[in-house]
């Protein structure tokens, strides 16, 4: 019963989180080499991006996929034009891709 009335305090909000999701189709004899980049831009993401939370590596049969935690979706979208994801991720990941990432964001509460 407590728990419901606090729903319907008015004004009672969540949190905003957001997730960087990338697809990406590499080719199961490059996936180390993609790996090998994950680690090596994981502390500077989570050091560097305002708003970075976490960042994990999830290695699936037909594709490999990494998934960004930010404050904001704003946080969000602005790594994507950040020197660190322009000029060393796509850089770095460029040569083993099959196909163009694909990129999605999404909100949570």
């Amino acid at each position: 019963m407590l728990v419901a009335s606090a729903f319907a305090v008015p004004g009672f909000a969540f949190a905003e989180k957001a997730y960087l999701e990338i697809t990406l189709k590499v080719d199961p004899k490059d996936r180390a080499a993609a790996a090998a980049i994950y680690s090596k831009l994981k502390q500077p993401f989570l050091g560097k991006i305002p708003g970075a939370k976490s960042k994990e590596l999830l290695v699936r049969d037909d594709d490999v996929q990494v998934l960004h935690g930010f404050t904001t979706r704003k946080q969000a979208e602005a790594y994507l034009s950040s020197d660190l994801f322009t000029k060393d991720v796509v850089v770095s990941l460029k040569p083993l891709l099959k196909a163009d990432p694909e990129v999605r964001i999404y909100s949570a509460d």
